[in-house]
């Protein structure tokens, strides 16, 4: 059964196994942003560490516990980044089972210059759910491994859908959180998100040969190489439109989104009105475009003295 891209629709709270040491369940959050839910992960044999404990949510943390053995524990809590679908529930958990929560840092950590300098200008849009209580037990660097009762977990930097945005390296698995799924792109919202970032953290990905990508929502990813390939190239295709919308007149991100994402639900050109911000911020900070002051959402935008052009 073929449960890749929109047909993946697994049952609810039930701890899957998806190969020897590892379960996922799915947290009861259904949206248009996080499909079918979050997905938590179970990894290891009698010591379990928790990827993604998931939204606050009475349920989801019985359906957590119970899916345990009689001989396993939870030793660990690793969260990707501190949205409030993924990191919130971090908390509870910990103080239930004695085990540290570990991550890049709060949020706020991993801000890249131009998204720090946006929020020192004034701007004060974003925050597409942010978990701002979220406090973690061990701040990760780039590079650490995180020993599992002889399982090695290794720490990889991919900011970009989020500043303290991180992904989880297993042999030649990855837990890629919201960096990289298989239903949908990965949302892109400043000052949160950063597109340099972002591409930078693709391109990151690209230079190791991996097996499959478990993300944050959806089913994994059984080629991520195509995938990241696929991501890149869709990023720059849309800098493309952009650009040449921009051609034909200035416009606002909203403006843009509408004239760019003619087949996308109604409901989302909000999302897509963040995203195409994203490019344009990023275009400004490359000088080929300008607005009038420091970018804002609300603002116009035009064509800056390279007129657009790679």
């Amino acid at each position: 059964m073929d449960e890749s891209g929109l047909n993946f629709n697994p049952p609810i709270g039930t701890a899957q196994e998806l190969e020897p040491g590892l379960k996922r369940i799915i947290a009861p959050n259904p949206s248009p942003m996080t499909f079918r839910g979050t997905n938590t992960y179970m990894l290891g044999t009698n010591d379990i560490a928790i990827i993604d404990p998931g939204p606050e949510d009475d349920q989801h943390l019985t359906n957590i516990l119970q899916a345990l053995k009689t001989t396993q524990q939870i030793t660990h809590i690793l969260v990707t980044h501190s949205h409030i679908d993924h990191s919130p529930l971090a908390k509870r958990l910990s103080e239930l089972t004695g085990a540290k929560i570990y991550a890049r840092g709060p949020t706020g950590i991993g801000q890249s210059a131009i998204m720090r300098n946006l929020l020192a200008s004034g701007y004060v849009g974003g925050g597409e759910g942010s978990d701002n209580n979220f406090s973690p037990d061990i701040c990760l660097n780039e590079g650490d491994i995180i020993d599992i009762a002889g399982l090695s977990v290794a720490v990889i930097f991919t900011p970009g859908h989020f500043g303290n945005h991180i992904s989880f390296a297993w042999n030649d698995a990855l837990f890629s959180g919201d960096h990289v799924m298989d239903w949908a792109t990965s949302m892109v919202s400043p000052p949160d998100g950063d597109l340099a970032d972002f591409m930078a953290s693709c391109h990151n990905l690209q230079g190791r040969d991996w097996r499959i990508f478990y993300p944050g929502h959806g089913a994994p990813v059984h080629d991520p190489k195509a995938r990241l390939n696929w991501l890149i190239n869709h990023r720059l295709q849309r800098e493309t439109q952009i650009l040449d919308q921009l051609r034909i007149a200035p416009r606002t991100p909203k403006g843009l989104a509408e004239a760019i994402y003619t087949d996308t639900d109604p409901s989302l050109l909000g999302a897509a009105a963040r995203n195409v911000f994203a490019h344009l911020i990023d275009l400004c900070s490359k000088g080929k475009l300008k607005t009038d002051g420091p970018p804002r959402f609300e603002k116009t935008y035009t064509l800056g003295a390279g007129n657009g052009h790679n």
